[in-house]
């Protein structure tokens, strides 16, 4: 197989982001809602789990094809070459959802792809019986849309946002594909300070840390696809590899993060030290309107409090006013915040310099971004 037709799924709002990525791994590539698709050899496969820091998920696309009926959907599954991905052994459970098309019944239209999955299988590998389904997994999803069917295999298994460093985690945390989009989406570079004053299991300062040092998110899991023989170790090792000899481990980083919680500090402190940058990230205990720094042309990236309950409302009015009283003055700082509160400038006391609409799973947050003066240019 030389080539395969990948897409790299994207929560609302960071289809651009992935594009990027794949762009800078090297693949050329359309953007849709919800996904980025690319055609790009098998190595792509690991590649992409491993590097994509925005992406949900990495899945292989096999077909797409118009589908009013289930005799339709029936034959076209059967019609795709399923021998070229799934070998005799494996498990291949079939997932679904259908938006707006004629086959609305998702659990009938998963039972028809896996009779037809199993018929073409069972052609291919010249036998009458059943499969034991004991080998490697291959998840097959069946997603309909306005009639239009798409068939992929899920290439990541846990979803990439699991990126093995978070052992415990507060009530309401951040994705950490979320997480990292807030840090991409700033121009900090790791030689700047950069301050999470509102931390919580720590997650913003790990994706800012593992960006600084330019190690790929996935470098510390495993995916659905590392037991794929048609894959093969070699290509996993290569994409390994990369990673490590990609890997800055010498930048050195100035990370802080704090919140009024001790107990979310304390989990914050175990996570980094859980991914081996407990001696570079410092965590505390500290109330937002204690902040105070010496340093010049930082950057303050957060995810602080929304107020979603309305006996929240007047704190949180009260917190964001408290950051603006502390952070407004310092006008070398670049300032990111996201929050659900439509009200958020009014009581910072500022507009922001730039927003960005983008969803926190299903809240709909604003993304406040201001831009701090730029150092001046060293003459030369």
């Amino acid at each position: 197989m030389k080539k395969v037709t990948l897409i790299a799924t994207a929560a609302m709002g960071l289809e651009a982001l992935v594009a990027r990525e794949v762009r800078n791994l090297g693949y050329e590539c359309q953007v849709d809602n919800g996904k980025v698709t690319f055609e790009a050899d098998v190595q792509a496969i690991c590649r992409a789990n491993l590097w994509l820091r925005t992406a949900d998920r990495i899945k292989i696309k096999v077909g797409e094809f118009k589908a009013h009926t289930f005799d339709e959907l029936f034959e076209k599954t059967k019609a795709l070459n399923w021998g070229d991905y799934i070998p005799e052994d494996a498990e291949f459970p079939v997932i679904g959802k259908s938006v707006k098309s004629k086959l609305f019944s998702v659990s009938d239209c998963q039972s028809i792809v896996k009779k037809a999955v199993v018929n073409k299988l069972q052609h291919t590998y010249k036998r009458t019986t059943w499969f034991e389904e004991n080998g490697p997994l291959y998840r097959i999803e069946v997603s309909l849309l306005k009639d239009v069917a798409t068939l992929t295999i899920d290439a990541s298994g846990v979803g990439l946002h699991k990126r093995g460093y978070r052992l415990a985690q507060g009530e309401a945390p951040l994705k950490e594909t979320l997480a990292a989009s807030l840090v991409m989406l700033t121009n900090w570079t790791p030689d700047k300070p950069f301050v999470d004053p509102f931390c919580g299991s720590g997650t913003i300062a790990l994706e800012a840390a593992l960006i600084g040092q330019n190690i790929a998110p996935g470098f510390n899991r495993d995916f659905a696809s590392d037991d794929w023989v048609w894959i093969g170790k070699d290509n996993w090792n290569r994409a390994r590899e990369e990673v490590e000899d990609l890997a800055n481990y010498d930048q050195q980083l100035n990370i802080t993060g704090s919140d009024l919680d001790h107990r979310m500090v304390k989990i914050a402190t175990e996570n980094a030290e859980e991914i081996g940058f407990g001696d570079m990230l410092k965590f505390k205990q500290m109330q937002m309107k204690d902040f105070t720094t010496r340093e010049e042309y930082g950057y303050i990236v957060t995810n602080p409090p929304y107020g979603e309950r309305l006996s929240e409302k007047p704190l949180v009015e009260k917190l964001y006013a408290d950051m603006g009283e502390v952070l407004r003055p310092l006008d070398t700082w670049s300032v990111y915040l996201l929050t659900s509160h439509e009200g958020f400038e009014q009581f910072y006391g500022k507009p922001a310099s730039k927003k960005r609409k983008l969803f926190n799973g299903f809240i709909k947050t604003d993304y406040y971004q201001y831009f701090g003066k730029r150092p001046p240019r060293i003459q030369e």
